[in-house]
C-alpha cells in the first residue's frame, strides 16, 4: 500500500520556486531518502511535504490530501525533525521530548502516566536517559539533535519526516539513530522520509532513493541504480568508487582526482 506519494510538487520560498515538478511515492513502512549536493532542494522539498511551506501540486498521505488536513491531524499523522530546530530555554529534555505528545492531548489535558513511559522508553533508545533532567542549553550539538529526534518519535506519526538526522554526530550514535528509525519502521510499520548527506547510510538504510539537482528529481530508484560512480561526477562533481560490503550493502568511497 502507498503511504505517501507527490504528483507535481513544486514549492519554494517567496513565490520563487525552488523545487519544481517532483513526483515520488513511498510504500507503507518503506524509508526514502532525498539526496543531493548542497543547495539541490532537498529540505524544501521535506518542509513542502510536511506542509509547512506554500506551493503546487498534490501532495497525498494515505490517501488524503495533505492540504485538507488540519494542524491537529498533521501533527498526528506527521513527525517532522528540522535541521536547525528552535529549542525553548528553559526547559529540559524530559520536557522537550513531551512536546511530542501535544497532539494526542485533550484541550486542558496534562501528560498521563502513559504519555510519560512513551517519552521515557523513547529516550532510553536514543541513550538520552541519563540526560533526562538537563537543561537543553547544557546539551552539545549531537545531544541536541537526538533530542529532537526523541520529540519527535513520541508523537508516534505514521510518517517521520528528518532533515539531515545524523548532523553533529558522531558514527557510533549516527548509526545508533538510524537503526532505532530502521527499527522503528519495521515493527510499527513507519514510513519515513528523510534527507541524508552520507550516502553510504542513505544506501545501507533506505530501500528507494530520489537524487535532486538544481531543483528536480535526476534519478529515482534502488540505491544501486541511483549511486553510480557516472551520477556521482554528473551531480556531485565527486570522483568515486562504489564498493559492496560483506553484508552486500553499497558503500560509496571518494577517491582522489588525479
Amino acid at each position: 500500500m502507498t503511504a505517501l506519494r507527490l504528483k507535481g510538487v513544486s514549492a519554494g520560498y517567496g513565490g520563487d520556486p525552488v523545487v519544481s515538478g517532483v513526483d515520488a511515492s513511498v510504500a507503507e513502512g518503506g524509508w526514502l531518502a532525498i539526496v543531493g549536493p548542497n543547495g539541490a532542494g532537498k529540505s524544501t522539498l521535506l518542509k513542502a511535504v510536511a506542509g509547512l511551506l506554500p506551493g503546487g501540486g498534490e501532495i497525498t498521505l494515505h490517501g488524503s490530501n495533505v492540504k485538507s488536513l488540519s494542524h491537529k491531524e498533521k501533527a498526528r499523522e506527521i513527525g517532522y525533525s528540522p535541521q536547525s530546530p528552535s529549542m525553548p530555554d528553559g526547559l529540559t529534555v524530559t520536557d522537550y521530548a513531551l512536546l511530542g505528545r501535544t497532539p494526542h492531548l485533550g484541550a486542558l489535558a496534562r501528560e498521563g502516566s502513559q504519555d510519560l513511559s512513551i517519552v521515557e522508553d523513547v529516550l532510553a533508545r536514543l541513550d538520552l536517559g541519563a540526560l533526562a533532567a538537563r537543561p537543553l542549553r547544557t546539551l552539545s550539538g549531537g545531544e541536541r539533535q537526538r533530542t529532537v529526534l526523541a520529540r519527535v518519535l513520541a508523537q508516534r506519526t505514521r510518517l517521520l519526516l528528518l532533515d539531515e538526522p545524523t548532523t553533529g554526530l558522531d558514527i557510533g550514535h549516527a548509526q545508533a539513530l538510524l537503526e532505532l528509525v530502521d527499527r522503528l519502521r519495521r515493527e510499527d510499520g513507519t514510513t519515513v522520509v528523510s534527507t541524508l548527506h552520507d550516502l553510504t547510510f542513505a544506501a545501507q538504510f533506505a530501500d528507494q532513493l530520489l537524487l535532486m539537482h538544481d531543483g528536480e528529481v535526476v534519478a529515482d530508484g534502488a540505491p544501486r541504480e541511483v549511486l553510480t560512480p557516472g551520477a556521482l561526477a554528473a551531480y556531485y562533481g565527486a570522483e568515486t568508487e562504489i564498493l559492496h560490503g560483506t553484508d552486500g550493502n553499497l558503500v560509496v568511497v571518494p577517491t582522489r582526482k588525479r
